[in-house]
């Protein structure tokens, strides 16, 4: 943020952060209670899609603090931070699209991504 920076786009920048936030925290929810439901005992398939739900709810958690804290990364740290939880969120929404009862999750993964990619895109402009 710049001196110049408006306070209308203060506002922008703060309420799209906290969007972010939110979606990273929804995702989180969604892709912790989805590995829950496959518990270890499962098949092959089934402990690929909860490890990958477990790492994508400790990604998105750990986004969400990024994002929650005052001044905790640089904007190029921020900005790897949104990249990662972007990329793995597709990721695990590529691999949710396939699991029957799991179209809330893969959802929630999109959304965050969506929003990870719509912040770092602000940041860019500001």
């Amino acid at each position: 943020m710049t001196s110049s920076t408006s306070q209308q786009e203060l506002f922008r920048y703060l309420e799209d952060r906290f969007g972010c936030a939110q979606a990273c925290s929804d995702c989180a929810r969604a892709c912790a209670v989805r590995a829950g439901l496959l518990g270890p005992e499962g098949n092959g398939e089934q402990e690929r899609v909860r490890r990958k739900g477990v790492m994508c709810a400790e990604v998105c958690d750990a986004t969400c603090v990024v994002l929650s804290e005052q001044n905790s990364l640089d904007e190029a740290g921020t900005r790897v931070q949104l990249e990662w939880c972007r990329s793995v969120c597709l990721e695990t929404a590529e691999i949710l699209d396939g699991q029957p009862g799991a179209t809330k999750a893969a959802q929630a993964c999109r959304a965050c991504a969506q929003a990870c990619a719509d912040f770092s895109a602000l940041l860019t402009v500001m």
